[in-house]
């Protein structure tokens, strides 16, 4: 009670600084799960606050003695509850945690530090998946990236797209929905020979503002960048895998790695801030209106037939909606709609979803071994 009494009076004295009564965006920090244990967590939060003061951060997790408002919870099923209420409601407009099961369709745009000069870089994607098909992924997260980028203060971000497997697809659909309308600054390589298709130089001198890549491809680079003088145990640099941005989407949840140290979780923090009071929410919802009145997605579809799938000939409806708290992990992301698809002909409700370390299939608890037999049986043979 004593640390909202104090909030409230300090939301005053930046008010009456500021000149406006709009109460500051509160950022949270989620503090159970690092392999750092618990006081990196705490460390991070309060370096966030010496570095940043204007910030507003609340911790979910523990009691603790850091002086910040604190959610207490016991374990992490509580934690992450208490983080979806405290979104919901608005008493906390973004949260940064190390764990999330974000929906097909959603993925999270990261923001490293360049090592050659330096500059800031915005990865999209680096967890979740936007689309179990590549190239249409890629097209996704360019968007995604462009929201993120003006969220941040960029009005008009140069975009380059990696040099991956099908990067000269998402190229052709992005300047076709950009010859529909849709504003897109093309970057171009500083290779010699030039063009939107980005190098690994591009990378390292952080080229565009908005590097377009698949979102397992970015993981990997969000991990070199940030840890790679560390030796992978601890990542020291960088702002880390950032929110989750997906058509629809309502809540900013960023991600830090398990394996994130105080420095990236301060700076996480103030991720999360910049894109709270740069209204995130708002460009996403302009940019996907946007795209959809230009139908957007017959240009990617016109690209990117889908291919026949195994329950094609069986397509089923959803079995009723049902909590769904545990996942089967090693599915591989191209095979998600089919596994799902077979668990609802078997009247076995399941989502799709992305985690930290890949691919999942949701499921309710109470189903969960016979929809995993089920996944083995049928040749999803990696799950487990």
């Amino acid at each position: 009670m004593n640390k909202q009494i104090a909030k409230v009076f300090e939301d005053i004295a930046n008010a009456i600084e500021s000149g406006s009564f709009a109460p500051a965006k509160r950022v949270a920090l989620t503090t159970l799960g690092s392999e750092h244990g618990e006081g990196n967590l705490l460390e991070g939060a309060l370096l966030a606050k010496k570095l940043y003061p204007k910030l507003d951060i609340a911790l979910i997790g523990k009691k603790n003695d850091t002086g910040l408002l604190t959610y207490e919870v016991n374990s992490e099923e509580e934690m992450y509850k208490v983080m979806e209420e405290k979104l919901d409601s608005k008493e906390i407009s973004a949260c940064v945690t190390m764990h999330y099961n974000f929906p097909i369709g959603v993925s999270t745009v990261g923001r490293v530090s360049t090592p050659a000069k330096g500059k800031e870089l915005i990865l999209a994607t680096t967890t979740g998946t936007s689309s179990s098909n590549r190239v249409e992924a890629m097209v996704k997260n360019a968007v995604a990236g462009i929201i993120t980028a003006k969220s941040l203060g960029i009005e008009n971000p140069s975009l380059g797209i990696l040099n991956l497997d099908g990067a000269r697809t998402a190229e052709k659909i992005l300047k076709e929905i950009a010859a529909l309308g849709y504003n897109i600054n093309f970057s171009e390589s500083k290779r010699a020979d030039g063009g939107v298709v980005m190098r690994g130089n591009d990378l390292l001198l952080g080229t565009p503002d908005v590097m377009v890549t698949d979102s397992l491809t970015g993981n990997v680079l969000m991990k070199m960048f940030s840890s790679f003088t560390s030796g992978g145990e601890y990542e020291v640099s960088g702002y880390g895998y950032g929110p989750g941005v997906g058509e629809g989407f309502k809540r900013n949840i960023l991600i830090i790695s398990r394996a994130s140290g105080a420095p990236v979780i301060a700076n996480a923090l103030k991720y999360a801030f910049d894109i709270s009071n740069g209204d995130i929410e708002k460009y996403a919802e302009t940019e996907y209106q946007s795209l959809a009145k230009l139908n957007w997605q017959s240009v990617i579809d016109k690209y990117t037939a889908k291919k026949e799938t195994k329950t094609a000939e069986a397509k089923v409806e959803a079995p009723s909606k049902e909590a769904v708290t545990e996942q089967i992990s090693g599915v591989d992301v191209m095979d998600i709609d089919d596994a799902v698809q077979m668990l609802w002909k078997a009247g076995i409700y399941a989502e799709g979803g992305m985690g930290c370390t890949g691919p999942v299939v949701l499921v309710n608890a109470a189903k969960f071994d016979k929809a995993l037999e089920l996944i083995k049986k049928e040749g999803f043979a990696s799950a487990q």
